[in-house]
């Protein structure tokens, strides 16, 4: 049974949530800042390490 923050998402469903473009997105992973693989010649995500990443990002707008 697959865990719900084991889920795959695209650049797309990525950016929506982090309230960038998917060319960022892609820029991101491609200078491993974002944890992602590439599937293809595309990239994807897993939702689990896009809610770490969110909160790491929190943690760092609220130190600043």
């Amino acid at each position: 049974m697959t865990d719900k923050d084991d889920i795959v998402l695209n650049s797309r469903e990525v950016a929506f949530l982090l309230d960038l473009s998917p060319d960022t997105v892609n820029e991101l992973a491609r200078r491993n800042i974002l944890p992602g693989f590439k599937k293809g010649r595309q990239w994807r995500f897993r939702k689990r390490d896009i809610a770490s990443f969110k909160r790491h990002l929190r943690g760092v707008s609220a130190a600043a």
